[in-house]
């Protein structure tokens, strides 16, 4: 038996009788918001942030706590969300069944499973893999070099490389890596787990990863489309299956989506996209901006458009998903606007937030003449209507930048 915790993201905080040990690591990890409760001794106060999904916290000797928190968004916007930023040409709203769950890691879990059988349903891909090997008939070429310096002049074994035809390639061991993820992870269903265990089976020869090393890497190709869907869900899973470590005796091991960069990459790969017709390219994460003529303080906007001629940018946003306060959104943010449209030398800078209870707004900074523009995007819309949305903002850049479709 376990103790069940549940939040909601970014509501009103609670309080929950839980282990000191838990109620400090959980104050310590800052997943969420943890202090003891001044009233009830025991009890601890939680407020949940920007990070959703589900998690445990295991202490021995004492029964384990799940934490589970829940996105404000429906569950089937998040994967929208999630995965327009991943594969914006190829994803589709529907393309992956959600069900019936309402939690993260359920809806994950199921939809996964329904890729993954779909992308090996006509057996697991195969590709050609480059090995090395010492072996006593010559396969492939020999490593002439290796042979000298690890055989001293010596015939046999012979140092070789060769090219294999396998299944036992970088597609394969995404899959079974977050796989196995997920069987590891509390609050899968049932059914979806057996499911899943068929799925491991499946792929037994592929070759697992080691956690802690850098995932492999896959290229997009014909060859490998009906993994597409499977693979940015893998990247998913392995992406936010970070939550895991040891403070002394108590183990924290979950799933968590940081809901802070799911709305900015969609934001951002949602606004390159529009930005297409327009030419010029879209960077995400700008980089090569200093705010100093020393170039010492690097500066990290969420998106900066360029325009065709050499490094000559055109518009700069920067997405920003929090609650704003009483008075509106963060002054802050308008002063980091202001900074970045200093550094970059352009008229009008663009904040998009998700929508609260403040307006589209535009102020004009006194004595500089910048425009400092705050849109908001309703994240209760149609994915049609989000894209819609964020079109007419690319629209509002190009005429800005006086670029017309074309270039």
């Amino acid at each position: 038996m376990s103790v069940d915790v549940e939040l909601v993201e970014h509501a009103p905080a609670v309080s929950r009788a839980l282990p000191d040990e838990v109620g400090r690591a959980l104050a310590a990890s800052r997943i969420v918001e943890a202090a003891p409760d001044p009233y009830t001794p025991g009890h601890w106060v939680l407020k949940a942030g920007s990070k959703v999904g589900a998690l445990t916290l295991a202490v021995p000797g004492a029964q384990p706590v799940v934490l589970r928190i829940t996105p404000k968004v429906t569950t089937a916007r998040l994967f929208f969300l999630l995965g327009y930023s991943l594969d914006p040409r190829g994803w589709r709203d529907g393309q992956v069944d959600v069900a019936e769950h309402r939690d993260v890691l359920p809806a994950l879990a199921h939809a996964y499973e329904r890729q993954v059988e779909r992308a090996t349903r006509h057996g697991l891909l195969q590709g050609y893999r480059t090995t090395e090997d010492s072996a006593l008939v010559v396969r492939g070429r020999v490593r002439e070099a290796e042979q000298v310096r690890r055989r001293f002049g010596a015939a046999l074994p012979v140092e070789i490389t060769y090219d294999e035809f396998t299944t036992d390639i970088p597609e394969n061991q995404l899959l079974r890596a977050a796989t196995e993820r997920l069987l590891l992870l509390p609050g899968v269903p049932r059914a979806v787990r057996a499911r899943l265990l068929h799925r491991r089976t499946r792929l037994a020869d592929v070759t697992p990863l080691v956690r802690g090393r850098q995932l492999p890497v896959w290229r997009p190709s014909r060859l490998n489309a009906r993994y597409h869907h499977a693979l940015h869900l893998a990247r998913a899973i392995l992406d936010g299956a970070s939550a895991e470590h040891r403070a002394g005796d108590l183990r924290i091991d979950g799933f968590l989506v940081n809901m802070n960069k799911v709305f900015e990459d969609f934001v951002c790969v949602a606004l390159r996209e529009a930005l297409r017709p327009y030419g010029g390219r879209g960077q995400l994460q700008g980089r090569g901006v200093h705010l100093d003529e020393d170039a010492r303080l690097r500066m990290r906007p969420d998106f900066v458009w360029y325009g065709d001629g050499p490094g000559r940018p055109l518009a700069v946003v920067d997405a920003k998903y929090k609650v704003e306060g009483k008075s509106g959104y963060p002054d802050a943010d308008l002063y980091q606007m202001l900074s970045y449209c200093t550094a970059l030398g352009l008229p009008e800078g663009h904040l998009v937030y998700a929508k609260g209870s403040t307006p589209t707004a535009s102020h004009r900074v006194r004595g500089a003449g910048t425009v400092l523009h705050q849109h908001v995007l309703d994240l209760d819309r149609s994915p049609d209507e989000l894209l819609t949305d964020t079109r007419t903002l690319a629209e509002r850049m190009a005429r800005a930048a006086h670029v017309r479709p074309g270039g």
